[in-house]
């Protein structure tokens, strides 16, 4: 039986009501312990004061942790993307010449610079470091299942969260939407929500999750009404070296994803790679037999702009697609540590939309929306919300 996310969150929030609540300052008042029901439906009991945290999550627990305020609690994280400052990636031209993108960031990292310098606890497909762990001392462990430490909520996954039990340290779990069989926002919404309860920011979660969406509403409000024969088919498709080294020319994002849930049901276009899996390789004839409306450039082994497959040699053959003719290839925003979907996934939604519809948000400027949706999330200025566009690598919008 498939697994639907808006079923497990319908669950969880029957019992999630913490027995208490730390004291919404920066440092918690003393309180008798209280528990929180995690993503997974168990209780988990916290101490009476949180001030040091460790996660294990590609910035979606830490980028809520700055909307509420109470970042300055973290004392390691557990993603390697989270502390790097720049990432630099190129292609080459014809002749010797490449082209050439830098200072890219985490919007987290930017937000949050000393991030960086935080200890690293755990890396991709590793069991976390729990000698480091303990010697941080944290008063809780956050744990979000389907980043790129584990993508699966596998066995390990399991011995892990029994280790750092183990020394004492309480561990809360959070299971991204790509965990489940049927992703679905509302268990992101869910996630956002044991947060603020874990936080007592209740009220700020509310706010999130209600900004977060009407983003979603605006464009399934424009586009609810085509009908299947009408619907744009869209290739997800990954320009990663690692799948030219593997003898293809692509990785195709198929069924049963989050990217594929966003496209089909939120954007009401369709997946022209109906394959289940995430990144599988293709070969050039694979791709060309698939004759999609509209490409999409994920983040995948790097970041790929559409000059990518206008401009580099390697791609020549794909030129000839009807999608690259009329200009219909958009890149996604950068995203360091691409395994889970975090509090940027509107912007993907409607890069989506605007590719698959122009007609139905022309009136949306893309540049202008993006910087009232970083203002709105992180509350911050137009300054900082042009440099979180920046890092990003979606200036292209306004140009």
């Amino acid at each position: 039986m498939r697994i639907n996310g808006r079923m497990i969150v319908l669950l969880v929030i029957l019992i999630a009501t913490p027995i208490c609540s730390h004291a919404a300052d920066s440092k918690p008042s003393q309180t008798n312990l209280c528990s929180i029901v995690d993503s997974r439906g168990v209780r988990v009991t916290l101490p009476p004061r949180i001030d040091r945290v460790v996660t294990i999550s590609d910035g979606f627990i830490e980028g809520v942790m700055t909307v509420f305020g109470v970042q300055k609690r973290l004392v390691g994280v557990g993603s390697s993307c989270l502390t790097q400052k720049d990432y630099r990636f190129s292609f080459p031209l014809e002749g010797e010449q490449t082209r050439d993108y830098a200072q890219g960031m985490h919007t987290v990292t930017l937000l949050n610079p000393w991030i960086a310098d935080l200890p690293l606890i755990a890396v991709w497909n590793s069991a976390p470091n729990y000698e480091k762990i303990a010697s941080l001392n944290p008063d809780l462990a956050i744990i979000r299942v389907g980043s790129c430490w584990h993508w699966r909520d596998d066995d390990q996954v399991a011995k892990s969260i029994r280790m750092i039990e183990s020394l004492g340290i309480p561990v809360v779990v959070l299971k991204s939407p790509n965990t489940y069989d049927a992703p679905d926002l509302a268990t992101l919404y869910n996630e956002i929500e044991i947060l603020g309860q874990l936080f007592d920011r209740e009220e700020k979660a509310s706010t999130l999750v209600r900004y977060l969406r009407a983003q979603v509403d605006t464009v399934s409000r424009r586009t609810g009404s085509i009908p299947e024969a009408r619907r744009t088919r869209v290739l997800l498709l990954g320009l990663s070296p690692k799948s030219r080294e593997a003898g293809g020319a692509g990785m195709a994002v198929g069924r049963g994803t989050t990217d594929t849930f966003l496209l089909e049901h939120i954007v009401r276009g369709v997946n022209a790679f109906q394959e289940s899996g995430n990144f599988k390789v293709l070969g050039t004839e694979q791709i060309l037999a698939l004759a999609p409306d509209a490409i999409l450039l994920p983040t995948a082994w790097g970041y790929h702009p559409p000059q990518e497959l206008v401009e580099a040699p390697y791609y020549a053959d794909l030129r000839q697609m009807t999608a690259v003719k009329n200009h219909r290839v958009a890149a996604l925003s950068f995203t360091p540590c691409n395994c889970d979907k975090r509090l940027k996934y509107p912007i993907d939604i409607m890069v989506m939309a605007k590719t698959a519809y122009p007609d139905r948000f022309f009136d949306i400027d893309l540049a202008d929306w993006l910087i009232d949706f970083y203002r709105n999330v992180y509350g911050v200025n137009e300054q900082t919300a042009e440099k979180l566009r920046a890092v990003q690598w979606m200036d292209w919008t306004y140009r």
